[in-house]
């Protein structure tokens, strides 16, 4: 990694940071002194904004000129060390304003407060030194600029693989010709952003070509290829899920029982590995498994790779012509909407040439250029200097950085961040926004906004300049094309690293990927994948060791909390805390509760963890708390001080005065999916009034959940007004209530005002004798009942609304396409008139209603099957 380039123009963001969140704040005078401290700071925002304006400069002018990219490394970590510095004398500086009235009251003693000034000296004088380096480097000040960050974008529609219908129709050759073999492996090779994953989805995408295959997986394999590891994933897409297990003979085994006897379409995406021996164990299954017509597919940039399978026919793809690259980049460039102006299509093909036959290439400049079509700008491009630069020593393509470039300086930083993953890493969309957040990656929110809605932004953008694609497994991830990680890679220089790009002694004594390596007691961000181990070193005393030595790790993610129990409250720059999948964790220690930074803590599937430290409610900060697949008995006291918190996975409603539902009341910017349970706990419908849910409007999905149980209630009036007084906001999209104790539902349960509403599920309500009037729902699309055991007719109650005397000029059910019974003991009678045979129903699904006659089903529903 030594002497790659450093982004220059994200450090401007990272610049701005600073001051947006430290500079304008008093606390650095009342700590430091305030003759003092008024001083440096007023150096240090001179010394950055004249480093600032040469930025800009020196991105372009480091091609050329070492100096100017060690330059460039100087500034960023003085930058990083300003910021840390400054986040001490913050936290500390909160942490007193907590413990006492007294903001004079000094909390640093004389030899730490000097120790502290000396260390900000000592920035401020770097980057001042920096700054006079401008003359010998030759760098200009170039002014910023106001304008926003934000551009405008479209949602493209994947267009047309151009200039491959030969290849298409030689690879359709190959298939029939081979379609008698039991199992068919060919190999589609080429240069890397010459399109052969794009022809691979074309073929795993066609519908006619898959009509009599039995199942078909998508699996990328990178740099990194392990038989086990890629076993497991195979098996994982298949399943569509998770695989719990690890050795070799057990997945192996799982994986022949899952070919046996069916046809299959396995791709195995961007391989490199050449290794033979390998390969014989990995392809063992499907040789010996699997229908005749079977096929595994592989794409690769190497030639050698599919010699090393055996059997394996290679497809050579070449590079497009400059007629179909230019469509290609005409498509995203939206160029038949410029009504093809002349001066642009010479410039654009002159462009197109120097994409030397790459659809990538088009394709990221065309989308770069979609909503500029300006002469002058595409004049830029095409004699930027970037396009002399040397592919062969760096396997960037020109293209892409010129894309890059173009970003604004929060994008680019937002981009960079993700060489911090593995190549062919799956991001969810929300959990790399979170990162982002806590990193300082983000531009501050306009009035109104959130962070999380700029963070979604910047994903988009970044998305719809292709520098994210959806992954071909599942719609909810995504991933990055290799080279672009590649790009993001060669940029971050060593402030980014993960021991997958890093040779053998490094990665003994590194570990894990992280932000800023260049001295350990400056570690940021320490994430710790899947179940990581090393056969050389003792990953949880090594953790322990790093942890001790880490004062400024912003973010944690790791499955072993016993180890360092003890070092997690020390941790006082920490934003994100992830400890999610950890089986062992029953309690979490109290001093948990001194981070005062922290925003967002993971807990996700800590299936043994009973409670939570009882000072949460200090974390006066946190953004996010997901506990969901947690055992929670109860929640902590004094959760309504949570007032900044923005996602709460679920509340699990206590017995005490200061833990019960009217905590809830006190989160004003709940937003998503929230969870209530344990509702049985609530005393008094006035608990539930103080829950305040009608004033949580951005709530889209609310689950009320009332624990098994005895269903005998003292008043099931009561237990009617409790669920009265939680109404949720009109916008609700997803209703789940589960284990309610009353014997009808209230009037708002179905009221037509609920435009949004698209799911509704109502389980174990045992004690209801009728079903609320849920047909005047416009929007609903899923209707889920189960377990109604004193349920015996539906009548026209289920339909219209007696007491809303718009709802009889509204035909019932007017969009529901998914209807399900389950487990109703008792329902005998189900009265369905001509009008009320739900229009839009596309499945029907009734289980285990013993009473209900099977001749009325069919006589109602003469086209559903499958309900019984």
């Amino acid at each position: 990694m030594a002497g790659a380039l450093v982004g220059g123009a994200f450090l401007s963001g990272f610049i701005n940071v600073v001051f947006d969140r430290f500079l304008t704040m008093d606390a650095i005078n009342l700590v430091l002194g305030k003759k003092l401290g008024s001083d440096l700071v007023q150096r240090l925002k001179t010394a950055l904004l004249g480093a600032e304006a040469l930025v800009a400069d020196a991105e372009m002018k480091q091609f050329g000129n070492p100096s100017v990219r060690k330059w460039l490394d100087s500034l960023r970590d003085a930058v990083y060390c300003a910021e840390d510095l400054l986040d001490t004398v913050l936290t500390k500086a909160v942490t007193q304003k907590e413990e006492s009235s007294s903001w004079s009251l000094s909390f640093f003693i004389n030899r730490d407060r000097d120790d502290m000034v000396d260390k900000i000296e000592g920035v401020v004088r770097g980057i001042e030194d920096l700054g006079k380096q401008k003359d010998f480097l030759g760098l200009e000040k170039i002014p910023t600029g106001s304008s926003s960050w934000r551009t405008p974008s479209s949602s493209l529609v994947k267009g047309s693989v151009y200039g491959r219908e030969d290849d298409k129709k030689a690879l359709i050759k190959m298939l029939n010709d081979n379609n008698d073999h039991h199992l068919f492996v060919f190999a589609i090779v080429g240069i890397g952003g010459i399109g052969k994953t794009t022809l691979a989805q074309w073929l795993y995408n066609n519908a006619e070509l898959m009509e009599g295959f039995d199942l078909k997986a998508w699996v990328c394999v990178s740099e990194k290829f392990e038989v086990v590891e890629t076993t497991r994933n195979v098996i994982k897409q298949i399943h569509g899920g998770t695989c719990s297990l690890d050795d070799f003979n057990s997945l192996h085994n799982a994986l022949k029982e899952e070919l046996s006897n069916k046809k299959f379409f396995i791709v195995l995406d961007d391989v490199w590995s050449d290794d033979g021996d390998k390969w014989s164990n990995f392809m063992t299954p499907f040789q010996q498994n699997g229908r005749k017509g079977s096929i595994v597919l592989l794409t690769t940039r190497e030639e050698n790779v599919a010699s090393a399978v055996q059997n394996c026919q290679p497809y050579f793809l070449r590079k497009l012509s400059e007629d179909y690259c230019w469509s290609v980049f005409a498509e995203n460039a939206s160029f038949p909407q410029s009504n093809g102006r002349a001066a642009l299509e010479e410039i654009g093909r002159k462009i197109v040439k120097k994409c030397d036959g790459l659809p990538l290439a088009a394709e990221t400049l065309g989308r770069l250029l979609r909503t500029n079509h300006d002469v002058e700008e595409w004049n830029k491009i095409l004699m930027s200097d970037i396009w002399e630069f040397s592919v062969e020593k760096s396997k960037i393509i020109p293209a892409l950085l010129i894309s890059y470039f173009h970003l604004s300086p929060y994008l680019k930083r937002c981009f960079v961040y993700c060489a911090l993953f593995p190549k062919d890493f799956e991001f969810v969309k929300h959990e790399l926004i979170f990162l982002w957040m806590i990193e300082d990656l983000l531009p501050s929110p306009k009035r109104g906004e959130s962070l999380e809605e700029v963070g979604c932004e910047c994903f988009d953008e970044l998305t719809s300049r292709l520098f994210f694609t959806k992954s071909e497994g599942f719609d909810d991830y995504f991933v990055m094309h290799d080279l672009l990680h590649d790009l993001a890679i060669f940029l971050a220089g060593d402030f980014y690293c993960n021991s997958e790009e890093l040779g053998k002694e490094e990665e003994i004594k590194i570990q894990t990927r992280h932000l800023f390596v260049d001295l350990i007691e400056s570690l940021r961000t320490l994430l710790l994948f899947g179940n990581f181990s090393s056969p050389n070193c003792n990953i949880e005393g090594a953790t322990c060791e790093i942890l001790s030595k880490c004062k400024y790790l912003r973010v944690l993610s790791f499955r072993k909390l016993d180890e360092v129990r003890n070092l997690i409250g020390k941790l006082i720059h920490l934003r994100y805390l992830n400890l999610s999948w950890t089986d062992d964790i029953k309690t979490l220690p109290e001093s948990l509760c001194n981070l005062c930074n922290l925003q967002i803590l993971k807990l996700y599937q800590c299936s043994e963890l009973t409670t939570l430290p009882s000072g949460l409610h200090n974390l006066v900060n946190l953004r996010h708390l997901d506990i969901r697949g947690t055992s929670l008995k109860e929640m902590p006291r004094k959760m309504s001080k949570l007032n900044q918190l923005h996602v709460l996975s679920s509340f699990v409603v206590g017995k005490h005065k200061d833990n019960g539902v009217q905590e809830l009341g006190g989160m004003v910017n709940l937003h998503g999916s929230v969870e209530i349970k344990k509702l049985e706990n609530i005393v008094d419908v006035e608990e539930a009034k103080r829950a305040k849910i009608m004033d949580k409007k951005h709530i889209d999905e609310l689950c009320l959940k009332w624990s098994s149980g005895d269903d005998l209630v003292s008043s099931t009036q009561k237990e009617r007004d409790i669920l009265d007084n939680l109404q949720p906001q009109n916008g609700l999209k997803e209703l789940k209530i589960k284990g309610y104790k009353g014997t009808i539902f209230p009037d708002w349960l179905g009221n037509c005002s609920y435009e949004n509403m698209t799911r509704v599920s109502l389980k174990s309500c045992n004690n209801c004798c009728m079903l609320p009037s849920l047909g005047q729902l416009p929007s609903l699309k899923s209707l889920r009942i189960e377990g109604f055991d004193q349920l015996r007719s539906i009548g026209e109650e289920f339909y219209k609304n007696g007491g809303d005397h718009h709802s009889s000029h509204i035909a019932p059910f007017p969009s529901l396409e998914t209807l399900v019974f389950h487990n109703m003991a008792c329902w005998e009678v189900w009265h369905v008139s001509e009008s009320e045979r739900f229009p839009q129903l596309r499945k029907l699904e009734i289980r285990n209603c013993p009473m209900l006659k099977e001749e009325m089903l069919n006589q109602m529903f003469p086209k559903f099957a499958n309900y019984v």
